[in-house]
């Protein structure tokens, strides 16, 4: 009896074992094993080949678990049968049970999920072993439960979806670190993932705002204005604004001045000028950034479904996407947001909902529209009054001015509770 005793003991010493092991394998940091390998840690290799085949691992852990776990409460019941005749089966199944769940798997699995990293690579060695051991078992296993899954019409389930992977990820760091450095961390990383959602008509210069020359205007006033002009690239046009026939840089322009050969006519303004590259507004972040990586362009002219000019769009633009605003000394400084001492926020109407919500963190849907106004417009289905206001997403809109039919600053409050999206 002191023998099985013994060997009931050992049993759940690797009981433990196994437990401890399957948390601490698959909790262990990914960077840090991928890092520690590439440092020469023999250890951190094996952690990650085991994981690479973490169905042959988690097979191999749970059918030694299973063994010894089955095999200490035979040994314990027969021990306990011999004390107590039929009663020891109960007394068996409580006493099992208690060292069961607390020596060999609540202890060891705490323990494992506070050391992970260390763990892991002290258990890696014996546990590669025992997946070569029981590879015939595991692999057999795993041929009848993929039979019985198809049997019942239950295949294999899609992929991971990696980018609701990644932006939960960043969302849990957040939570434990929002300040700082942090915040501005978390706005980079959806950023980065938002190039594939992101169409660039939502972060374009509007066609209102873009700087443009005629050059049908006198030679000195187009100077003038390229001189003037805190952009380094100013489309030209022949007499109408869709009629765009070039990109003048003002380096160019400042060349030609300084070789003596200052542009007299339009045609010479036209020679100093690149071609104008037209990209639809469909066009996605993603795809931008790449053509303009190709293109060696910085710069580009934003056109609807008709051909007609919507806009530009620079590679400034779209790394201001990721990084933020970028700020330099030729930028001129424009309020567009001003948080107030009661809690609202006054804005302009052509603030982009996507600035609004990186910043406070707001949940406003961009799909329909791409400024403040414009999904004011697009919820109310109409122009409103100064005055009027509206709750929706969360949000109480006020309108504070309109010019002609062009919202032009709006006033936004929180709603603690709002059961339903309404509009007074």
């Amino acid at each position: 009896m002191t023998i099985t005793i013994v060997v009931i003991f050992i049993l759940l010493m690797l009981s433990a074992f196994f437990s401890g092991s399957e948390t601490a394998l698959t909790a262990a940091s990914k960077p840090v094993m991928h890092h520690k390998e590439q440092d020469g840690d023999p250890r951190a290799g094996i952690v990650n080949r085991l994981r690479q085949y973490q169905e042959r691992l988690i097979g191999a852990i749970l059918l030694g678990n299973n063994l010894v776990n089955i095999l200490a409460s035979a040994l314990a019941t027969s021990v306990m049968i011999e004390l107590f005749g039929e009663r020891g089966v109960v007394y068996a199944t409580a006493a099992m049970t208690a060292l069961v769940l607390i020596f060999s798997e609540i202890l060891p699995k705490t323990y494992a999920l506070q050391h992970a990293d260390s763990m892991a690579l002290r258990v890696a060695r014996p546990m590669s072993i025992l997946v070569v051991v029981f590879a015939p078992v595991t692999q057999t296993i795993q041929v009848i439960v993929r039979a019985t899954l198809r049997l019942f019409g239950s295949g294999e389930g899609p992929g991971t979806d990696r980018e609701r992977e990644l932006r939960g990820a960043i969302e849990l760091h957040a939570d434990d670190v929002v300040v700082g450095d942090h915040h501005a961390e978390r706005t980079m990383l959806h950023g980065v993932l938002d190039l594939e959602d992101v169409g660039v008509w939502e972060i374009m210069v509007h066609r209102r705002k873009v700087q443009m020359i005629d050059i049908t205007r006198p030679m000195e006033e187009i100077l003038d204005t390229v001189l003037a002009s805190p952009h380094t690239r100013i489309p030209i046009y022949d007499k109408d604004p869709d009629n765009i026939v070039g990109v003048l840089h003002a380096r160019e322009a400042l060349k030609a001045i300084v070789r003596g050969a200052k542009p007299e006519t339009a045609e010479d303004v036209r020679a100093l000028s690149s071609e104008p590259w037209f990209i639809p507004d469909s066009t996605t972040l993603a795809d931008q950034l790449k053509a303009f990586k190709e293109r060696h362009e910085h710069f580009a002219i934003v056109v609807d479904e008709y051909g007609a000019f919507e806009g530009v769009v620079s590679l400034e633009d779209i790394l201001e996407e990721i990084v933020g605003d970028i700020a330099d000394e030729t930028d001129v400084e424009v309020v567009g947001v001003q948080p107030q001492t009661d809690g609202s926020v006054i804005v302009r109407g052509d603030v982009t909902i996507r600035d609004l919500n990186r910043r406070f963190g707001w949940r406003l849907p961009d799909e329909e529209a791409a400024t403040v106004a414009g999904l004011l417009l697009y919820e109310t289905r109409r122009i409103p009054d100064v005055g009027q206001q509206f709750r929706f997403h969360g949000l109480e809109f006020e309108v504070l001015r309109r010019i002609r039919n062009q919202i032009t600053r709006i006033k936004l409050r929180e709603v603690r509770e709002v059961a339903t999206d309404e509009l007074n």
